[in-house]
């Protein structure tokens, strides 16, 4: 009973096997598939052309924009279209910094920045310039109120007076002392103190001369010039202000100058030179100067000072380069762009 049910669930050997003609169908199937898949996917020159309602688009990469050509025909000739301007670096011929083996940023300062200060305490009486204005040398720009040294001058002038009037004395003294001691009437002693008087009121009358002098001198003084031709960069005070004479010069310490001024025509470009760049840099050195205000704009110039003593803490070098001709366009501690041009070499002559 048990074995005619196993007999009864058994498949027989011709049901196990698949058709080989559907399993071939499948194959062909897939291989028709891939093989379609391959022939879109392969890339063409075709491809690269597509024809848009008369007008072909080219495309020349993934990412590269297409060019739109305008269709003509075939005996017109087709005009280039326009593109667009690439930005490029400039040539030698129109970049000023191409030629130089060094270029390093700086200010603009004056060569000489000078300070007038007064030679003794005093007032301002009057100022008769202002910030901007051009001074010439020997103009006055600053006057101190005087009446204290005209008294003076009065009263040395008085004892200058006097003191002629003892000489006139002395000189009479001595002539009748003489005339005297001639005839015996008077005796050595007596021609020898008149002589001594006459020698004492000639010192009296030259030491007031010398309080003169020097009363006229801090009256002069009280009279304040321009030492150079420039341009008045500060005005430090105000008439009634009480000047002193201390002044170290310039930020160096405390100043109590009245006026600052400087020559516009004599300029400098100080810069900070690194260590690791000196061996580019020597006196005499052609420059091109350049303000970062005017770009297209520059001077000629030549390096004037290489400081004898270096920075420690920056590790640099401070280099002053004298600007040869400058205008107007050049304004003191604006920033300026130096570029140093290469040494020619020495030419050995022939023998």
């Amino acid at each position: 009973m048990n074995l005619d049910k196993l007999n009864s669930l058994r498949i027989d050997q011709d049901r196990k096997q698949r058709p080989k003609s559907t399993a071939m169908l499948i194959l062909v199937f897939v291989g028709a598939i891939t093989a379609s898949a391959l022939y879109f996917a392969w890339p063409r020159e075709s491809d690269a052309k597509r024809v848009l309602s008369g007008s072909t688009t080219t495309t020349t990469g993934p990412t590269t924009e297409p060019k739109v050509t305008p269709s003509s025909s075939a005996n017109s000739p087709t005009k280039p279209s326009p593109t667009t301007p690439t930005p490029t670096a400039r040539t030698s011929a129109s970049n000023p910094s191409s030629d130089s083996i060094l270029t390093v940023s700086g200010y603009i300062i004056n060569r000489e920045r000078i300070e007038i200060s007064p030679r003794f305490m005093g007032m301002v009486k009057w100022i008769g310039v202002k910030k901007g204005d051009s001074v010439t040398n020997g103009q006055i720009v600053v006057r101190l109120d005087d009446s204290e040294y005209r008294a003076r001058l009065k009263e040395s002038e008085g004892r200058l007076a006097q003191t002629k009037v003892a000489i006139n004395r002395a000189e009479l003294d001595l002539k009748r002392a003489q005339d005297l001691a001639d005839n015996q009437i008077e005796s050595q002693k007596q021609l020898d103190d008149a002589r001594l008087q006459l020698l004492s009121s000639r010192a009296a009358a030259q030491e007031a001369q010398g309080s003169v002098d020097l009363t006229q001198t801090y009256l002069d003084w009280c009279i304040i010039r321009s030492p150079v031709t420039g341009v008045i960069l500060e005005k430090l005070v105000d008439p009634g202000e009480l000047v002193t004479p201390q002044s170290f010069g310039g930020t160096r310490g405390p100043s109590t100058a009245l006026l600052a001024v400087a020559d516009p025509k004599d300029l400098q470009v100080e810069i900070d030179v690194n260590e690791s760049d000196l061996s580019k840099i020597s006196l005499n050195q052609k420059c091109r100067v350049s303000p970062e205000a005017y770009s297209d704009k520059s001077y000629d110039g030549i390096v004037a000072e290489i400081a004898p003593e270096a920075s420690r803490q920056k590790g640099t070098l401070q280099i002053k380069v004298q600007i040869l001709n400058p205008d107007r366009f050049l304004t003191p501690e604006l920033s300026a762009r130096v570029d140093f041009l290469p040494i020619p070499a020495a030419v050995t002559p022939k023998p």
